[in-house]
């Protein structure tokens, strides 16, 4: 008797169960991958933990969010905002530096002493004439400054502005109230901006107006008058030594005197 062949058990379509599984799995893999096109360091790190449990955690071959953003670079003669710099002495060489590169010299000076900096800015930089509106120009060297001084806010006691006014004629006095208002609303004008920013304690800073009454220089003409049209910004680190402002005065005049006859004497070497 022969023996009887044996039939096929009817499995025929369990292939397609695995098939299904793997469709599924990949379709899940392509989800996993959509999700993540927009990868971040900590998504990166689950995904290679999911496909290698024992894979080291730090990921140092992908470079993540490489493309250069709008605005990261500085196009000539705007102000470059996003300069930050992490040491006090560092921040009076950026600002500096930005003024030379602007040609800045004749509107803003800056001198630094022991546990300061301070900064003078010509009316022209911030405010039309009997006007307290803060212009553009002002708007964009004020974030210049707030640039610089992001990464060194630990080490600021305080940032005190203050603004000033000319006599109008040599021998006649301003008319106290306009002349008191319109120097404490410049001062104000520049601080508020300052504090909008929000990258400093607003109880460090401070506005004062003194009117005609500390000139740095005479009445007598127009170009006298002009220089003490001005705003100025005293910037003190947490250990520097109290003074009074005549000091801060008498300790910058030094220190551009000095600056002075190096450059003189550079220039008589070449």
């Amino acid at each position: 008797m022969g023996r009887r062949k044996k039939s096929d058990s009817g499995g025929g379509a369990n292939w397609m169960d695995t098939y299904g599984d793997m469709i599924t799995l990949v379709l899940c893999f392509f989800v996993l991958l959509y999700s993540m096109s927009d990868i971040n360091a900590q998504k990166f790190e689950v995904l290679v933990k999911t496909f290698n449990p024992d894979a080291a955690t730090e990921s140092t071959q992908v470079v993540i969010g490489s493309g250069e953003q709008q605005g990261d670079y500085p196009v000539q003669g705007e102000a470059p905002t996003q300069e930050t710099v992490d040491d006090f002495e560092e921040f009076y060489y950026t600002l500096s530096q930005y003024i030379e590169s602007n040609n800045l010299q004749e509107d803003i000076e800056v001198s630094k002493g022991d546990g300061f900096t301070f900064i003078t800015f010509r009316n022209n930089i911030f405010f039309d004439g009997d006007s307290y509106v803060l212009k553009q120009q002002g708007k964009e060297t004020l974030d210049v400054l707030v640039g610089a001084l992001n990464g060194v806010v630990d080490e600021i006691k305080e940032i005190s502005v203050l603004g000033h006014t000319s006599q109008a004629r040599p021998d006649v006095p301003n008319e106290p109230v306009s002349d008191r208002f319109l120097s404490s609303n410049r001062a104000t004008e520049v601080l508020l901006y300052l504090q909008q920013k929000n990258f400093i304690d607003p109880t460090k800073l401070v506005a004062s107006g003194y009117g005609q009454f500390r000139p740095i220089s005479k009445f007598d003409t127009a170009e006298d008058r002009a220089k003490n049209r001005r705003v100025e910004i005293l910037i003190t680190q947490t250990d520097g030594v109290e003074r009074s402002l005549e000091e801060y005065y008498a300790e910058s005049e030094v220190i551009k005197t000095d600056v002075i006859l190096q450059e003189h004497e550079a220039a008589q070497e070449q």
